[in-house]
This record gives C-alpha cells, structure tokens and sequence, in this order.
C-alpha cells in the first residue's frame, strides 16, 4: 500500500465533528415550518460535501485542507497513519443518506430531510465523539464477505 493513499486519522474525526455541527443545525431547522428552507439550504451544501469526499476522496475534501492547514501543525505528528479508502467510502454512504434526504424532502415528506439528517448526524457524532466510523464498518464488513475489494 503506496502511502500516497495514507492519510492522518485524526482528519476525518475532525471533518466529522464539523459535519456533526452543521446536521445538528440542519435538524434544528428542519423541524421548524419558518426555517425549513434553510435547513433544506445547509443540507444541499452538506450533501455536495459528501459528492466531494465521495468522489475526490478525503485526502482532498475540504475539511481535509483545514485541518492541514490549521489543526495539524499544531499537534505531534500521528503514530501512525491510515487507509484513505474507507472514510471515502463512508463518505459514500453519508452521500447516499444525504440524497435520500434531499429525495424525500422534494417529495413532499414532512419529516424526510430531518430523518435523513438524524441518520447521518448519528454516524457522524459517532466518528466525532467516539472514533467509531460506521461507513468504515460497513466498508471493512463488505470486504470480509468479499463483496468489494
């Protein structure tokens, strides 16, 4: 493994902290009638976050960019590093969420981009608070059973 791929572990715990924010707001404002169109605003952008990480991967998100920038040249250096390809793939899955969101709230469903958005906040928090990536899981359970490479 070419460590072009490796990435510092601590960079997708801190994007998720950030993602974790911005879904606890857009559940707030989704379950308000008055803020709705706003909540529907910052999950669009949220969901393009997840194109990014989903399609350019990680290592070239924008939370990635931040923490270069400002967080890890603050700290020591990691003791060791990781594979970047499942927190892409996790960000996959939060894209996946993300688009039903967006699905159910064109539709017309009440509580759809708030249900959606309470499923990524979920994993998120999960990342953020207990360095627990669930996208990672799945993406680590496919490959055991050999469903991807």
């Amino acid at each position: 493994m070419s460590t072009s791929n490796q990435i510092d572990p601590r960079g997708p715990r801190f994007g998720a902290a950030i993602t974790s924010t911005l879904l606890a707001v857009t559940i707030y404002l989704a379950l308000d009638a008055a803020t709705k169109d706003a909540a529907f605003g910052l999950f669009l952008v949220i969901t393009t976050l997840f194109a990014i990480g989903a399609v350019f991967g990680v290592i070239n998100h924008p939370y990635a960019w931040l923490f270069k920038s400002l967080v890890r040249p603050r700290l020591q250096a990691p003791k060791e590093l990781e594979d970047a390809t499942p927190p892409r793939f996790a960000q996959g899955v939060g894209l996946f969420v993300a688009l039903v969101g967006v699905a159910l709230h064109l539709a017309g469903i009440e509580l759809g981009l708030a249900v959606a958005a309470s499923a990524a906040f979920f994993a998120a928090f999960l990342n953020a608070a207990f360095n627990y990536c669930l996208g990672c899981q799945i993406f680590l359970g496919l490959k055991r059973l050999k469903v991807i490479r």
